[in-house]
């Protein structure tokens, strides 16, 4: 190769290495002004195909009018998170103000523990000691646990921070969610144009998957855990149930992550025969909590009908370790991630072109 031919094929390649540079750099920008909002618009997005046929409803219902029922859904929806928000924020700051009065008063008292909590693996002793201490002398034992108590109710105040920010969150990608759904066939025609120029022809029937992954997940497992937790909600308020707002939340953690509602609710029931006045109440509450902890059982059929099945553990892993890294949305963003992963790469393993195992007959004359 002579030296003009080395000059141009040097020169092309350092145009071509400029170019991916700029590109990179653009890339680069791009993602780090959009990473903010990237939470949001994942979570718009599943929320916008999940929920797009009810959005189909809408529209018939108002003409086919799109605008129109993009702007009614994101009424209805905000509506619908935000009042029970409300609610719930409400019935802990209640509770909270009843507890902080009654120990300014003296009147804060906590029953003494009985002997079975002794048993209870690994903390039984220190937990009996601390609760029959604070039974005996409550004051005196806050005192002592002041360190602890300071560092447990900044945990506290974090956490409802970390709330009021998902709950934020939530409201942006409901609206986002609603202005997808208005433009939902340019979009879909765009996520298909994207699949098919990554996977070929094997991509857009990936993108069906996709939606059908996430109908199901959000079907199976969220609406389910989140009508458990409604349920709940609704037989906390009628047995008087203090800081029902908490104790529903907590429903609706164990729920998603495919626990039985009966971990929250079952301690419940021995304090609502102990401190409600009516045993009506109390007989409805320890029936309600069985029949809520046992609805997934039917729940699960009506809603998910024939949709795809993910496994427990996928569900698990995705709810657990998104909550971890995304807080409480992540607790509903992590499971239907994690359950298209698990859809795509089962899709990939058992790819029609991927090589068969040798016939029997064959595998038997080559040995």
């Amino acid at each position: 190769m002579n030296a003009p031919q080395e000059r141009d094929y040097l020169g092309k390649a350092l145009d071509i290495a400029v170019r991916l540079l700029v590109i990179g750099i653009i890339l680069l920008s791009a993602v780090r002004i959009f990473s903010p909002f990237l939470s949001a618009v994942v979570w718009a997005i599943v929320i916008a195909i999940a929920l797009y046929p009810i959005y189909e409803k809408i529209a018939a219902l108002v003409g086919g009018r799109r605008k129109v029922a993009g702007a009614l859904f994101i009424v209805i929806s905000l509506a619908l998170v935000i009042v029970p928000a409300w609610l719930m924020t409400d019935s802990l700051l209640d509770a909270t103000v009843r507890i902080v009065k009654k120990a300014e008063a003296g009147t804060l008292e906590i029953p003494p523990p009985t002997e079975k909590v002794k048993e209870w693996p690994l903390i039984g002793e220190k937990t009996y000691a601390l609760w029959q201490s604070a039974s005996v002398d409550l004051k005196g034992t806050t005192d002592k646990l002041q360190p602890q108590l300071k560092d447990f109710g900044e945990k506290v105040v974090s956490g409802v921070a970390g709330l009021g920010g998902a709950l934020l969150l939530t409201i942006i990608a409901l609206i986002i969610a609603g202005i997808l759904m208005m433009t939902s066939e340019g979009g879909g025609k765009t996520a298909r144009n994207i699949a098919y120029r990554l996977g070929g022809d094997d991509g857009p029937p990936m993108v069906d998957l996709t939606v059908s992954t996430v109908r199901s997940v959000v079907k199976g497992v969220i609406l389910v855990a989140m009508t458990q937790a409604v349920l709940s909600a609704i037989g906390f308020v009628i047995a008087d149930v203090p800081g029902a707002g908490l104790w529903t939340l907590l429903v609706l953690v164990v729920a998603i992550i495919q626990l039985p509602p009966l971990i929250i609710l079952g301690p419940a029931i021995p304090w609502v025969w102990a401190n409600n006045d009516s045993t009506g109440i109390a007989i409805f509450f320890t029936l309600w909590a069985l029949v809520v902890s046992s609805s997934d059982g039917w729940l699960k059929p009506l809603l998910l009908g024939r949709g795809v099945q993910v496994p427990m553990l996928v569900i698990l892993i995705g709810a657990i370790g998104g909550m971890m890294r995304a807080g409480v949305v992540g607790l509903f963003i992590g499971p239907v991630i994690l359950a298209i992963f698990y859809q795509l790469f089962k899709a990939w393993v058992t790819d029609d072109n991927a090589p068969k195992e040798a016939p029997a007959k064959e595998a038997e004359s080559t040995t």
